[in-house]
């Protein structure tokens, strides 16, 4: 550890208040109490209660069940798995971002925390300083949620993917010596629809998905804004400290 770090501690556990991490028990009696302070948990549960809602309505219709039976390749529940991915991603980073918006409101900071950890870096430094220290941690924090945004432009991905080996099944069942032949024709044709169904049906997963997770990252980006503004807020009130 180099001595300016070592500084920076020293000073983080002389001026920050310090607190354990709060029981699981603790934090969810307090979302049940208080549920103004975790608006962002609650926008998040609201919108993903309402669009599985809408899947369970689109199951019942029966409209996946031929996308299941029709898709022989897997990359429909290969998208699926990945936006799965994606959700638990996003629901456990935006849990965390709320906790660390109400932490800064209430300067009920955790030793080791990245917002304690600015406190004591801001402190004493002149506003130049403080504005390059305020631009390094807007770039760590959005970094961090970056891999939503990825794992959402995955899903488009895997449907241009899905669309590409849709055609080729389709096209791969095309002899055109046999074209003349009526007995082949209709094995022909069965092929070129099974390959179509594939490319449109991964395609249109794929879109759906992306938008359904693409609505969180958002939701996570904003929710990560606003702890940038409570973090570098605070570091401003403490700057003189």
């Amino acid at each position: 550890m180099t001595d300016a770090t070592a500084e920076t501690v020293h000073t983080a556990r002389s001026t920050v208040p310090t607190v354990l991490h709060t029981r699981s028990s603790s934090t969810l009696a307090n979302l049940v109490h208080n549920p103004q302070k975790y608006l962002l948990v609650l926008r998040f549960v609201l919108i993903n209660i309402v669009a599985s809602s809408l899947l369970a309505a689109v199951w019942l219709q029966g409209w996946i069940k031929p996308i299941l039976d029709t898709d022989n390749t897997g990359l429909c529940q290969l998208i699926f798995g990945v936006f799965l991915v994606g959700l638990v991603v996003s629901a456990s980073k935006v849990w965390r971002t709320s906790r660390k918006i109400n932490a800064c409101k209430d300067f009920n900071l955790h030793i080791n925390s990245r917002a304690a950890r600015y406190v004591a870096e801001v402190q004493g430094r002149d506003s130049g300083s403080r504005a390059t220290l305020a631009g390094n941690l807007r770039l760590k924090l959005s970094s961090r949620v970056a891999v939503v945004r990825h794992l959402a432009a995955s899903l488009v991905l895997l449907g241009l993917i899905g669309t590409v080996v849709g055609f080729i099944i389709s096209l791969g069942g095309v002899d055109p010596q046999k074209a003349g032949d009526v007995a082949s024709i209709a094995p022909m044709v069965t092929k070129l629809i099974e390959g179509m169904s594939v490319a449109l049906y991964t395609t249109l997963v794929g879109g759906v998905l992306n938008i359904w997770l693409s609505i969180n990252y958002n939701m996570l980006c904003t929710g990560t804004v606003n702890l940038i503004t409570e973090i570098t807020a605070l570091g401003e009130r403490h700057a003189g400290s």
